[in-house]
Protein backbone atom coordinates (compact mmCIF):
# COMPACT_ATOMS: atom_id res chain seq x y z
CA UNK A 1 0.00 0.00 0.00
CA UNK A 2 1.77 3.50 -1.19
CA UNK A 3 1.55 6.56 1.59
CA UNK A 4 -1.26 8.21 -0.38
CA UNK A 5 -3.61 5.02 -0.22
CA UNK A 6 -3.14 4.61 3.66
CA UNK A 7 -3.85 8.46 4.47
CA UNK A 8 -6.89 7.84 2.01
CA UNK A 9 -7.91 4.57 3.99
CA UNK A 10 -7.72 6.57 7.02
CA UNK A 11 -10.05 9.67 6.30
CA UNK A 12 -12.66 7.13 4.75
CA UNK A 13 -12.52 5.69 8.32
CA UNK A 14 -12.78 8.71 10.11
CA UNK A 15 -15.41 9.88 7.23
CA UNK A 16 -17.30 6.46 7.69
CA UNK A 17 -17.60 6.95 11.87
CA UNK A 18 -19.25 10.42 11.76
CA UNK A 19 -22.50 10.76 12.43
CA UNK A 20 -25.06 13.26 9.65
CA UNK A 21 -24.83 15.90 12.87
CA UNK A 22 -20.86 15.56 12.76
CA UNK A 23 -20.88 15.99 9.00
CA UNK A 24 -23.22 19.26 9.86
CA UNK A 25 -20.70 20.69 12.54
CA UNK A 26 -18.18 22.73 11.71
CA UNK A 27 -14.63 22.00 10.64
CA UNK A 28 -11.71 23.78 10.81
CA UNK A 29 -11.59 25.65 7.65
CA UNK A 30 -13.14 28.69 8.11
CA UNK A 31 -16.69 28.97 6.64
CA UNK A 32 -16.70 25.27 5.69
CA UNK A 33 -18.80 22.39 7.57
CA UNK A 34 -17.13 18.82 8.15
CA UNK A 35 -18.93 18.06 4.86
CA UNK A 36 -17.62 21.12 2.81
CA UNK A 37 -14.14 19.35 3.34
CA UNK A 38 -15.26 16.07 2.42
CA UNK A 39 -16.79 17.26 -0.65
CA UNK A 40 -13.64 19.46 -1.55
CA UNK A 41 -11.63 16.32 -1.36
CA UNK A 42 -14.32 14.22 -3.72
CA UNK A 43 -14.09 16.66 -6.28
CA UNK A 44 -10.30 17.06 -5.88
CA UNK A 45 -9.49 13.67 -6.28
CA UNK A 46 -11.89 13.62 -9.17
CA UNK A 47 -9.87 16.71 -10.67
CA UNK A 48 -6.51 15.24 -10.28
CA UNK A 49 -7.55 11.58 -11.74
CA UNK A 50 -8.81 13.59 -14.89
CA UNK A 51 -5.60 15.35 -15.08
CA UNK A 52 -3.32 12.02 -14.94
CA UNK A 53 -6.10 10.50 -17.24
CA UNK A 54 -6.20 13.37 -19.76
CA UNK A 55 -2.08 13.37 -20.31
CA UNK A 56 -2.25 9.57 -20.58
CA UNK A 57 -4.91 9.73 -23.26
CA UNK A 58 -3.32 12.51 -25.09
CA UNK A 59 -5.39 15.43 -24.02
CA UNK A 60 -4.63 17.60 -21.52
CA UNK A 61 -7.44 19.48 -19.25
CA UNK A 62 -7.78 21.69 -16.49
CA UNK A 63 -8.62 20.52 -13.12
CA UNK A 64 -11.40 22.86 -12.27
CA UNK A 65 -13.09 25.24 -15.33
CA UNK A 66 -12.45 27.89 -12.60
CA UNK A 67 -12.24 28.65 -8.86
CA UNK A 68 -15.64 30.35 -8.87
CA UNK A 69 -16.96 26.76 -10.53
CA UNK A 70 -14.67 24.95 -7.91
CA UNK A 71 -16.45 26.38 -5.05
CA UNK A 72 -19.62 26.18 -6.12
CA UNK A 73 -19.74 22.62 -6.96
CA UNK A 74 -18.68 22.48 -3.31
CA UNK A 75 -21.51 24.39 -2.40
CA UNK A 76 -23.79 22.39 -4.66
CA UNK A 77 -22.48 18.26 -3.90
CA UNK A 78 -23.33 19.87 0.40
CA UNK A 79 -26.60 21.20 -0.57
CA UNK A 80 -28.39 18.50 -3.01
CA UNK A 81 -26.34 15.12 -1.29
CA UNK A 82 -26.61 13.63 2.51
CA UNK A 83 -23.08 12.14 3.99
CA UNK A 84 -24.08 8.49 2.53
CA UNK A 85 -23.85 10.18 -1.02
CA UNK A 86 -20.65 12.60 -0.48
CA UNK A 87 -19.28 9.43 1.26
CA UNK A 88 -20.02 6.88 -1.78
CA UNK A 89 -19.06 9.85 -3.98
CA UNK A 90 -15.44 10.31 -2.07
CA UNK A 91 -15.10 6.81 -2.58
CA UNK A 92 -15.07 6.44 -5.92
CA UNK A 93 -13.27 9.47 -6.39
CA UNK A 94 -10.40 8.23 -4.42
CA UNK A 95 -10.60 4.44 -6.30
CA UNK A 96 -10.60 6.41 -9.52
CA UNK A 97 -7.40 8.55 -8.54
CA UNK A 98 -5.53 5.36 -7.70
CA UNK A 99 -6.33 3.54 -10.77
CA UNK A 100 -4.07 5.73 -12.23
CA UNK A 101 -1.79 7.01 -9.55
CA UNK A 102 1.42 5.43 -11.58
CA UNK A 103 0.46 7.72 -14.97
CA UNK A 104 2.11 10.25 -12.81
CA UNK A 105 5.63 8.24 -12.80
CA UNK A 106 5.68 7.33 -16.17
CA UNK A 107 4.93 11.29 -17.49
CA UNK A 108 7.98 13.23 -19.08
CA UNK A 109 9.87 15.02 -16.08
CA UNK A 110 8.47 18.90 -16.10
CA UNK A 111 5.14 17.85 -17.22
CA UNK A 112 2.76 20.39 -16.56
CA UNK A 113 -1.00 21.04 -15.80
CA UNK A 114 -3.03 24.43 -15.69
CA UNK A 115 -5.47 24.31 -12.49
CA UNK A 116 -7.92 26.72 -14.62
CA UNK A 117 -7.80 27.64 -17.81
CA UNK A 118 -4.61 30.19 -18.84
CA UNK A 119 -4.28 29.55 -14.72
CA UNK A 120 -1.13 28.34 -12.18
CA UNK A 121 0.81 25.97 -14.05
CA UNK A 122 1.43 22.38 -11.18
CA UNK A 123 3.43 19.88 -11.54
CA UNK A 124 1.80 16.63 -12.87
CA UNK A 125 4.44 14.50 -11.85
CA UNK A 126 3.81 15.83 -8.49
CA UNK A 127 0.33 15.13 -8.74
CA UNK A 128 0.46 12.16 -5.77
CA UNK A 129 2.22 14.65 -3.29
CA UNK A 130 -0.23 17.46 -4.06
CA UNK A 131 -2.99 14.41 -3.48
CA UNK A 132 -1.08 13.43 -0.39
CA UNK A 133 -1.08 16.84 1.40
CA UNK A 134 -4.98 17.93 0.38
CA UNK A 135 -5.59 14.55 2.27
CA UNK A 136 -3.82 14.48 5.36
CA UNK A 137 -4.10 18.45 5.94
CA UNK A 138 -7.65 18.28 5.57
CA UNK A 139 -8.09 15.14 7.72
CA UNK A 140 -6.78 17.16 10.12
CA UNK A 141 -8.86 19.69 9.30
CA UNK A 142 -12.14 17.62 10.00
CA UNK A 143 -11.43 18.39 13.85
CA UNK A 144 -13.05 14.84 14.18
CA UNK A 145 -9.88 13.36 16.56
CA UNK A 146 -7.14 12.98 13.95
CA UNK A 147 -4.67 15.46 13.96
CA UNK A 148 -1.04 16.45 12.22
CA UNK A 149 0.31 14.62 15.66
CA UNK A 150 -1.32 11.18 13.76
CA UNK A 151 0.79 12.12 10.42
CA UNK A 152 3.38 9.24 9.50
CA UNK A 153 6.88 11.18 10.27
CA UNK A 154 7.99 10.59 7.02
CA UNK A 155 4.83 12.48 6.07
CA UNK A 156 5.35 15.31 8.64
CA UNK A 157 9.23 16.09 7.41
CA UNK A 158 8.24 16.17 3.57
CA UNK A 159 5.38 18.78 3.83
CA UNK A 160 8.40 20.43 5.65
CA UNK A 161 10.27 20.27 2.95
CA UNK A 162 7.70 21.92 0.82
CA UNK A 163 7.07 24.66 2.85
CA UNK A 164 10.21 25.75 2.61
CA UNK A 165 10.21 26.21 -0.86
CA UNK A 166 7.14 27.85 -0.52
CA UNK A 167 8.13 30.59 1.72
CA UNK A 168 7.53 34.01 -0.20
CA UNK A 169 9.39 36.31 2.08
CA UNK A 170 11.56 39.28 0.76
CA UNK A 171 15.42 38.64 0.51
CA UNK A 172 17.00 38.91 3.71
CA UNK A 173 14.21 37.32 5.49
CA UNK A 174 13.26 33.82 7.32
CA UNK A 175 13.53 32.29 10.00
CA UNK A 176 14.85 28.35 10.98
CA UNK A 177 12.66 25.41 12.24
CA UNK A 178 13.99 22.59 14.24
CA UNK A 179 12.04 19.39 15.17
CA UNK A 180 11.78 18.29 18.56
CA UNK A 181 11.14 14.89 18.39
CA UNK A 182 13.29 13.90 14.85
CA UNK A 183 17.05 14.71 14.12
CA UNK A 184 15.77 17.40 11.52
CA UNK A 185 16.02 21.36 10.96
CA UNK A 186 14.92 23.13 7.79
CA UNK A 187 15.88 27.15 6.83
CA UNK A 188 12.65 29.18 5.76
CA UNK A 189 14.09 32.10 3.19
CA UNK A 190 17.21 33.52 3.85
CA UNK A 191 17.01 34.33 7.43
CA UNK A 192 19.35 36.85 9.24
CA UNK A 193 21.96 37.25 12.22
CA UNK A 194 19.06 36.47 15.03
CA UNK A 195 16.39 35.13 13.28
CA UNK A 196 13.64 33.08 15.10
CA UNK A 197 14.39 29.51 15.40
CA UNK A 198 10.90 27.81 15.89
CA UNK A 199 10.39 24.28 17.37
CA UNK A 200 8.04 21.58 18.23
CA UNK A 201 7.20 17.86 17.26
CA UNK A 202 7.67 17.41 13.65
CA UNK A 203 3.34 16.93 13.00
CA UNK A 204 2.66 20.16 14.84
CA UNK A 205 5.50 21.90 13.31
CA UNK A 206 4.45 20.88 10.15
CA UNK A 207 0.70 21.74 10.86
CA UNK A 208 1.82 25.37 11.75
CA UNK A 209 4.01 25.46 8.70
CA UNK A 210 0.95 25.23 6.67
CA UNK A 211 -0.64 28.73 8.32
CA UNK A 212 -2.05 26.86 10.91
CA UNK A 213 -2.38 27.08 14.62
CA UNK A 214 -0.69 24.51 16.60
CA UNK A 215 -1.21 26.01 19.91
CA UNK A 216 1.58 26.13 22.43
CA UNK A 217 3.07 22.70 20.54
CA UNK A 218 5.21 25.02 18.81
CA UNK A 219 7.26 28.00 20.02
CA UNK A 220 10.04 30.60 18.80
CA UNK A 221 12.89 31.37 19.93
CA UNK A 222 12.67 35.43 20.09
CA UNK A 223 8.62 34.63 21.96
CA UNK A 224 7.09 35.76 18.99
CA UNK A 225 6.03 33.29 15.96
CA UNK A 226 6.84 34.24 12.17
CA UNK A 227 4.78 34.26 9.52
CA UNK A 228 5.65 30.90 7.74
CA UNK A 229 4.37 31.93 4.54
CA UNK A 230 6.43 34.79 4.26
CA UNK A 231 3.34 36.76 3.29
Amino acid sequence: MTTLSAASERLLATAASLSDAEWAAPSLCAGWTRAHVLAHLALNAEGLGGILRGLRDGVPRTMYVSEERRDGDIDDLVAVAGPAAILERLRAAVAGLDQVHDVATVLPEGTMFERTPGGRQMSANNVPFLRLREVEIHHADLGAGYTASDWPPTTALAFLTHSTRQYAGPAGTGFHAVATDEPARWTFGTPADGAATVAGPVGPLAWWATGRDAGDAVVSSTGALPDPTGA
